[in-house]
């Protein structure tokens, strides 16, 4: 029995403590350099899933440009930003890092309009969901271990996967993801409560980087411009200060210099209205937190005004933008077919999937497709259709 791993900092009392984790699925020695959670973000990090983030869809198909965001580099800046909250909150930081690392694991390629495409295919077998395939990818998709399927991660890790948007269960959301359903009946997640603390905290992170970054992909890709974003409420302010005190400067200092001013406002405004909830709510521990009946981690009501409007203004902006309906209509296009084909045709699928697969048509076969179109990158999925349809491509 190796000896306990000591945390380097003093958490606070409603903090999620390695001591006091609910372990894993699967026993097995602890690590005398790493705490628990501290082990989650290094094993997320080595999946091949995350590897795979780097040519998903965050906004803009991969191939579009070297400059937009990325799956991979939006959850490196998630983690960033949730790190830096919990530090200051004094929550655990390795477990908010883990949880940020993790949460679009299970995305599709080609972004939204890849989930929304399986979504459709996949409601005469059970549906498809991306937090529950995230879920699926950590305890049965990845295959890297000796001992169990997935990774094997903590009870904490795992909640805050499935549960980083709130309670699935209650309030008449007693519909769940077949993923989901199906790991409860082997693990209970407490799916009728909150997630604990560092979960909520990278959930607001996400927010703030998803419309942050997505300010600035839109102003550099030219879908809008600074002009235009004069009436969002907070961003139009940021940068008219910006251009008052730096006159000067270039456009594209002039979008980074705004950029951090926004998320630094938006996380300061996370970490005040967090505090003032804590305290108000007189939680002693995570487990505290969890059983409050409402969310610790969020913004206050200016601030989830000004969310609202920049969120507005991205969609009819950015998200409804004809340059990238085209671009979403090429990809959940390119999904559907290879789908449809390969549930039809489970013996144009790779070996080592196609050994697995049922009958054509049948659910086991559409589950099986769905996990390989999941992990799929944009670049895989578009040369996969192109051997499958194009009749003057190459085969391998």
């Amino acid at each position: 029995m190796s000896e306990a791993w000591i945390p380097p900092v003093d958490l606070a009392s409603c903090a999620s403590h390695e001591s006091a984790s609910r372990g894993r699925l699967y026993e097995e020695p602890e690590s005398a350099t790493r705490g628990c959670f501290q082990r989650d973000r290094d094993r997320i990090i080595h999946a091949a899933a995350f590897r795979r983030l780097a040519y998903k869809t965050q906004v803009f198909v991969n191939h579009e440009g070297d400059f937009f965001r990325t799956r991979l580099t939006h959850s490196l800046e998630v983690a960033q930003i949730a790190r830096s909250v919990c530090r200051y909150l004094r929550m655990n930081e390795d477990l908010g890092e883990a949880l940020a690392l993790a949460h679009d694991l299970g995305h599709p390629p080609f972004g939204h309009a890849g989930e929304d495409a399986l979504k459709e295919l996949m409601k005469p077998f059970g549906g498809f969901d991306h937090n529950a395939q995230s879920l699926r990818v950590v305890t049965k998709l990845e295959a890297r271990y000796a001992g169990w399927n997935g990774l094997n991660l903590t009870w904490e890790t795992l909640e805050g996967v499935v549960k980083h948007n709130g309670p699935l269960l209650g309030r008449g959301r007693e519909a769940l993801p077949r993923a989901i359903a199906e790991y409860a009946e082997v693990q209970d997640l407490e799916l009728d409560s909150y997630a604990g603390p560092e979960a909520q905290v990278a959930a607001m992170a996400d927010d703030i980087a998803y419309n942050n970054h997505d300010i600035d992909d839109g102003l550099r890709a030219g879908l809008f411009s600074v002009a235009d974003l004069s009436d969002v409420p907070l961003v139009g302010r940021i940068f008219s200060d910006v251009g008052r005190n730096f006159p000067d400067l270039d456009l594209s200092r002039t979008i980074h210099e705004a950029v951090r001013r926004l998320i630094g406002a938006m996380a300061k405004d996370l970490i005040s209205e967090t505090t003032r909830r804590l305290e108000q709510s007189q939680a002693e521990t995570a487990n505290d937190v969890r059983l409050l009946g409402r969310p610790i981690a969020g913004f206050s009501d200016q601030m989830r005004e000004n969310d609202a409007s920049i969120k507005k203004f991205l969609f009819e902006n950015m998200y409804r933008h004809y340059k990238l309906n085209r671009m979403t209509s090429k990809g959940r296009r390119v999904i559907k077919e290879l789908f449809q084909l390969l549930v039809a045709e489970p013996e144009c699928l790779p070996t080592e999937w196609r050994v697995l697969a049922g009958q054509p048509g049948h659910e086991q076969t559409a589950q099986l497709v769905a996990d390989f179109l999941g992990g799929m990158t944009d670049r895989y999925a578009l040369d996969e259709h192109r051997r499958l349809f194009d009749l003057q491509a190459r085969i391998s």
